[in-house]
């Protein structure tokens, strides 16, 4: 069985029990997904407890994106939970954080702001100008109240996983960032709650991202001009970007650039899908 708190004085009680425990962190809004429980399976893996947090942040969404309509499915969301509490050892917990308001999270009368420059001034931060100011102000906000040894994010939000990582270590906060590869259907395409809001057509559409990528992948790989190719595919208003970066820190690639990423975002009717794939080129 999980443990399930939706009161933060009585998560605040339970978190001050395990003086002694190595405690995991995955943070979520929701809408699991196979991605967020290999999350959760890895933090078990690492650690005597684990706290999924389930928090749809307001703050990380724009004046045009509905907050309103991001589907909140917390009783499917606690069964798959508690599928993968099933099989694990005694010894480990599983527990769900899951404020039932903001104040759960965000105190009266809180106004702080926590804004990381540089790594969030291009690709989603040019076209959501104020998502990465509400995504690391919430997770700050989700590591002083979990306190974990280790917190785990998906590498499909590679550059979210970037702000944390910068976060933290601008912080100094005492914790490492794990960050868990991508979980892909068998077509390939990558896991994400957006993905339930494409049509049938819309989805054998949304194969040119990963595909696409692939084939950059394989001509940075074989040292061959992707940059034309890019070019080509950029004549697709569909693309909202398509690159190639360091993937250290999101600059332009140079000589000493040894790991590259190829980023994109993909636009399908209202649904905006985001990929990625790490390329390490060696020599």
């Amino acid at each position: 069985m999980i443990k399930v708190f939706t009161n933060r004085k009585d998560f605040d009680h339970y978190r001050n029990s395990l003086e002694s425990k190595s405690v995991g962190l995955v943070p979520t809004m929701g809408n699991l997904h196979k991605g967020h429980i290999s999350l959760i399976e890895q933090s078990v893996a690492d650690n005597d407890v684990t706290i999924v947090t389930i928090f749809v942040n307001p703050k990380q969404f724009g004046p045009t994106e509905d907050f309103d309509k991001y589907p909140r499915t917390l009783d499917d969301d606690l069964a798959k939970i508690s599928a993968v509490a099933l099989l694990i050892v005694a010894t480990k917990d599983i527990v769900v954080y899951a404020p039932r308001t903001n104040d759960g999270i965000y105190p009266e009368g809180f106004s702080t702001n926590i804004s990381i420059s540089g790594v969030t001034s291009k690709l989603e931060g040019a076209i959501r100008t104020t998502h990465f100011d509400g995504v690391s102000t919430v997770v700050y906000r989700l590591f002083a109240i979990t306190k974990p040894h280790i917190a785990y994010f998906g590498q499909k939000d590679f550059q979210q996983c970037l702000v944390i990582k910068k976060m933290v270590k601008d912080l100094d906060l005492p914790f490492k960032i794990k960050v868990m590869p991508i979980i892909r259907n068998s077509e390939g395409l990558a896991l994400s709650s957006r993905n339930q809001y494409l049509s049938e057509s819309e989805r054998v559409e949304a194969m040119k991202l990963p595909t696409t990528l692939q084939k950059i992948e394989k001509l940075i790989k074989t040292k061959q001009d992707y940059k034309s190719f890019i070019a080509e595919n950029l004549q697709d208003k569909r693309w909202d970007y398509l690159e190639v970066l360091d993937a250290e820190n999101l600059e332009t690639p140079g000589d000493k650039t040894h790991d590259y990423v190829v980023i994109a975002a993909y636009r399908l009717g209202t649904t905006r899908l985001l990929d990625n794939i790490v390329v390490t080129v060696k020599g």
